[in-house]
Parts: C-alpha cells; sequence; structure tokens
C-alpha cells in the first residue's frame, strides 16, 4: 500500500467520515476530504492531523455541485475511490423537512455519479443505513431482508440511493459499489481527540446523554416507552465508531483487488448486541456514578421500535467493542467534558480490530426498493 492511492472522502470532517479518515490514513491511503460544514465541525480536521501526525487534503464545497467537484477532480488527479457520507441524516428533521432531505441526499449522490464517470472513477463505497430495512419482519435483519416503506424521508432517502447505485452498475459496466448499511455508531477515537460534536441540538443518543450530564441540557427526553420492547424503549444496535471506519477500509481494499468481490455489493455492520435506550442510559449512570435527569415523552416520529441485528450467516461484520459494556466509557472519551463525578476516556472499548468483512456465499442481490458552494481552496 502506498500514499499514492487517494481516496475522496465525503463528508469528512464530519464523525464517521473523520473517523475513518483516520483509519485511511493509518493503512498508507490518502484521503482527500470535502467538506462543506453544513453539519460538521472544523476542530476535527485538526484531531485527524494530531492523531495521524499528516497532513490533511481538505476542500470546502457542496456535493451537489458538479463544476466544483469538476475542479476538485482537476486538482486531484488519481482518486481511485469514493467514500461517500455527506448526507443529512436526522430523522427527526428530515420528517419536518422533507425536500432538504431529498435535495441533499439524493441530489449530492447524482452529482457525485455523473462527475465520476466523465473521469472514469470506478470504486464508489456508499454510506447507508439499516433505515432501508424499515420496520422488518424478522430481527436480527440479514442483506437479504426485503425493504418495507421507510419510516422516515431520511429512510427513503437511502432506499432512493440504493436503487440509482443499482442501476447505474448496469449502465455503467467499469463501476464498482459497495453499500454499508450500518445501525447506530457510538463512541469516540480512544486518543479522545475526535468524536461526534453535534453543531445543534443532537440528533443522536450518546452526545445527548453526554452533554445532559455535562449541564448543557437540562435533562434527557426519552421517546416513548410503551413500544413492543423489553423495557418499552426502542432497540438498536449500537457500533463503536472505530470498527465502523474500520470496516470501511477493509471493504475499500477488497474492492480494489480485482475480482474478489462482485460489482455491487451490500453489507450490513452492526455488534449483533440489542440494546435498549434506557438499558444505555442507565449503563451511562453505572459507569460514570453521575446522576443523569431523564423523562419520558411521547414517540418521535419516524421511530421504529426496533432497528438492528447482525446478519447472521450471510455478510456484514461483527463488531469487537462491546457498547454497552465498554463503549459507554469511550464514548465519553471524545465528549471532552467534565461530568463532575469525573470523566470517563483512555482505552475503554479497545477489544479488537476490524480486519475483514464476512462475504456470503450467495451474494444477495440489491434490494429495489439549499447550500452554500464555495470555490475549492486546498488547505495548507
Amino acid at each position: 500500500m502506498t500514499r499514492s492511492k487517494k481516496v475522496l472522502v465525503t463528508g469528512g470532517a464530519g464523525y464517521i467520515g473523520a473517523h475513518t479518515s483516520v483509519e485511511l490514513i493509518q493503512k498508507g491511503y490518502t484521503p482527500v476530504i470535502l467538506d462543506n460544514f453544513s453539519k460538521s465541525d472544523r476542530t476535527l480536521l485538526s484531531g485527524i492531523e494530531e492523531i495521524t501526525n499528516a497532513q490533511v487534503r481538505f476542500y470546502e464545497g457542496d456535493c451537489t455541485d458538479k463544476n466544483f467537484l469538476k475542479k476538485l477532480f482537476a486538482l486531484e488527479p488519481g482518486i481511485e475511490a469514493v467514500m461517500h457520507f455527506a448526507a443529512y441524516k436526522s430523522v427527526g428533521e428530515s420528517v419536518e423537512q422533507p425536500l432538504k432531505y431529498y435535495e441533499n441526499n439524493v441530489g449530492s449522490l447524482l452529482a457525485l455519479l455523473e462527475i465520476m464517470g466523465e473521469e472514469r472513477i470506478q470504486n464508489f463505497i456508499f454510506s447507508s443505513s439499516c433505515t432501508v430495512y424499515g420496520q422488518p419482519d424478522v430481527i436480527p435483519v440479514d442483506e437479504q431482508a426485503p425493504f418495507k416503506r421507510a419510516e422516515s424521508p431520511y429512510g427513503a432517502t437511502k432506499q432512493m440511493c440504493e436503487r440509482i447505485l443499482e442501476d447505474a452498475v448496469v449502465s455503467n459496466k467499469e463501476l464498482n459499489v459497495i453499500s454499508l448499511r450500518y445501525f447506530n455508531p457510538v463512541g469516540a477515537h480512544p486518543s479522545a481527540l475526535i468524536g461526534e460534536v453535534p453543531l445543534d441540538v443532537p440528533g443522536n443518543l450518546v452526545p445527548f446523554i453526554t452533554q445532559t450530564a455535562a449541564g448543557i441540557r437540562k435533562k434527557l427526553l426519552i421517546f416513548g416507552n410503551d413500544y413492543a420492547t423489553p423495557d418499552g424503549t426502542c432497540l438498536r444496535d449500537f457500533i463503536h465508531i472505530v470498527d465502523l471506519a474500520q470496516a470501511h477500509v477493509v471493504a475499500l481494499g477488497e474492492m480494489l483487488q480485482p475480482g474478489a468481490l462482485e460489482r455491487y455489493e451490500v453489507f450490513n455492520l452492526g455488534s449483533g448486541e440489542g440494546v435498549s435506550v434506557l438499558q444505555l442510559v442507565k449503563k451511562f449512570i453505572e459507569v460514570t456514578g453521575v446522576p443523569l435527569s431523564y423523562e419520558i415523552g411521547p414517540r418521535r416520529p419516524g421511530d421504529a421500535a426496533v432497528r438492528g441485528g447482525f446478519a447472521r450467516g450471510g455478510g456484514g461484520v461483527r463488531a469487537g467493542r462491546s457498547v454497552c459494556d465498554r463503549g459507554v466509557g469511550h464514548a465519553l472519551g471524545g465528549a471532552q467534558v467534565d461530568y463532575g463525578g469525573g470523566r470517563g476516556g483512555g482505552a475503554a472499548g479497545q477489544a479488537g480490530v476490524v480486519t475483514s468483512l464476512r462475504f456470503p456465499r450467495a451474494r444477495p442481490r440489491p434490494r429495489r426498493g439549499p447550500h452554500e458552494s464555495h470555490a475549492p481552496a486546498l488547505r495548507p
């Protein structure tokens, strides 16, 4: 592996993109990061550089802007693959502003595919989601489960994007695609230099927990306790962010080996460990010793009762870190806040390294189912 293997990472200054960029650099790749900072924080770029001791190649711009993408590819010849993380991802916000989500999430994919075709870039890894399954009939869910009606516009955009990619592979005989459907990433890099840094009110559970514990939020609102789950709160499959990032790099390595995969592949990424919202809250209190103010509220539109489940006997990856037992403390390491009773962190949760995806013998068929632009400016 040499540094000449460039990978465009859209949304690379975001939570998942930043952790994946670290793993790419550590495996000898050169990530070219693209982000417009509509949902991300610039401090993560500094964190990437401090962790890797490498200068980040960064462009500020919008993935829906085709002219910008053309300029970027002209300035960065030799890009071999694209990892597409740039998307809006709040379930609740997507219910309130569906057109914003369709325009950004679907529009950015269409723009990328068009310009990639012009540039003859053949390899594409898509950041998909378990939301494509809707409310599945069987838990755990594997890659062969049919798509059900999406529970939110966000989930619908992921279903649409996967259908677009399926059709694009049929029409473009040079294009190779892997869609990675993952569940609920949590945690932070063990250095605590990068983690989940919401710009507004957190849409994910763990940062809302940590901000409530730190006094930034008055209380945590749990959306519903009348679901058909053991304690009535939503059940999720949480995957550690470093496991998730490593899985993307493994997928890329497989993709770059001629003949290793089919031209369109789908894999679930999860821990295989179902954890309820209330269970995670109680584990936080247990690990930190910090009282946490929370109350039960009404259900949130777009939420499914259960999302998760490792693909038994199929493709996918099982995470090496137990989120509920150790990942909570590890998540605190990236929060960079003082909880009064002491902050968790350090190397908690370091229980394994993802080294391979488990490929099914019979690969599943794919399931059918306004931003300001900036001129490219390479960050010194």
